[in-house]
């Protein structure tokens, strides 16, 4: 059985009345609102003005997987999926970090951001999953037909709080769902997951924001530590988790969907270099990027800066393709995939 324990220092979420008997959670720090003209504004430059580059011409490259595959693999076996769904092997099981496998981030088939490649493994092709690790409820991070389609071959959910009652609502057992506040923590099969802050909000609709937590996790098996930034802009927090939980054999963190009109919430890529130095990470693999059209930048640019500021401030940074193996125990660096990928969309656009 998992078990929940409560840390009563550093504080908790904060939870502020927001009328009618609801709540609404807050980041530790205040987070500058835009306003609805800058909100509108956004939005309209996301339909309408937005660079050819955010999109990539050529094709991403992906490594399929088998089950087979990840049955053989061995324990602390890393594999990104895509955008930030990662799948990780530990003590001979799976773990898998906010599974997306829609082919929009979206809560319409029709529309939205569309993915750049598919999964390298099906929902249906996935082994038995110990437990689902979510960080917020945003359409990015948490895919209802996902969800549904591993409720049963899922023994848990870890899940910030409220967006456990989505998943009951969603049809997930109950007692299958573990919701935890910020420094919570829960131990699965002698593997302790604890709930971090992160900077960020949630929402799935018009009337439901931030009704329900956004998180990082820290994962801890015995001497290998790993770090899951979720969503979130660069604070102090950082430190606080690096100093007390760090230092980490690998933080898997936010590198892509920035811009400066919402400097908050997302990371510049400095930024989330700096993270990893607060959090006393020793492997850094970016993720968030690679699968959705999200902001302005192009496609690729997440990729080209964090990997400069990480050779500039010799940081070890791994970037595995989407489905190749990067394996804790034996770490390598990988490839620079996506510069292939880039050339290709280059010479696209320049015919185009």
């Amino acid at each position: 059985m998992a078990t929940i324990s409560t840390r009563l220092d550093p504080a908790p979420a904060t939870l502020k009345p927001a009328g009618q008997g609801q709540g609404q959670f807050s980041n530790d720090a205040p987070v500058q609102q835009g306003g609805f003209a800058k909100t509108l504004r956004i939005f309209w430059n996301m339909l309408f003005n937005k660079p050819r580059t955010t999109r990539p011409a050529g094709q991403i490259p992906v490594q399929p997987l088998t089950r087979e595959q990840l049955l053989a693999a061995p324990d602390h076996s890393v594999f990104r999926l895509g955008h930030s769904t990662v799948l990780l092997k530990m003590r001979g099981k799976f773990w898998v970090t906010d599974p997306v496998f829609a082919g929009r981030a979206s809560p319409f088939s029709w529309a939205g951001p569309k993915r750049f490649h598919q999964p390298p493994i099906s929902l249906e092709e996935l082994p038995p999953l110990e437990a689902v690790i979510l960080s917020h409820n945003h359409y990015d991070h948490l895919d209802h037909k996902a969800v549904v389609q591993l409720a049963d071959k899922t023994r848990y959910f870890l899940a910030p709080l409220g967006v456990g009652d989505t998943l009951i609502k969603w049809g997930v057992d109950a007692s299958k769902v573990r919701q935890l506040d910020w420094w919570q923590g829960t131990e699965v099969d002698g593997i302790r997951f604890i709930a971090t802050p992160a900077q960020h909000f949630s929402g799935r609709g018009l009337f439901d924001s931030n009704q329900t937590l956004w998180c990082s996790w820290v994962m801890i098996d015995d001497a290998r530590r790993i770090f899951f930034s979720g969503d979130t802009g660069y604070f102090d927090g950082f430190k606080r988790i690096g100093e007390q939980y760090g230092p980490f054999d690998l933080t898997l963190m936010e590198t892509g969907a920035y811009n400066v009109d919402w400097p908050h919430v997302h990371m510049q890529p400095e930024q989330t270099l700096q993270a990893h130095i607060d959090l006393k990470g020793r492997w850094l693999l970016p993720i968030h990027n690679g699968t959705f059209d999200l902001a302005f930048h192009a496609w690729h640019e997440p990729f080209d800066r964090i990997m400069a500021l990480a050779w500039e401030h010799n940081v070890l940074i791994a970037t595995p393709a989407m489905g190749q193996a990067f394996h804790l125990n034996q770490p390598e660096r990988g490839n620079a995939w996506w510069l292939e990928a880039q050339s290709q969309s280059l010479d696209e656009h320049a015919a185009g």
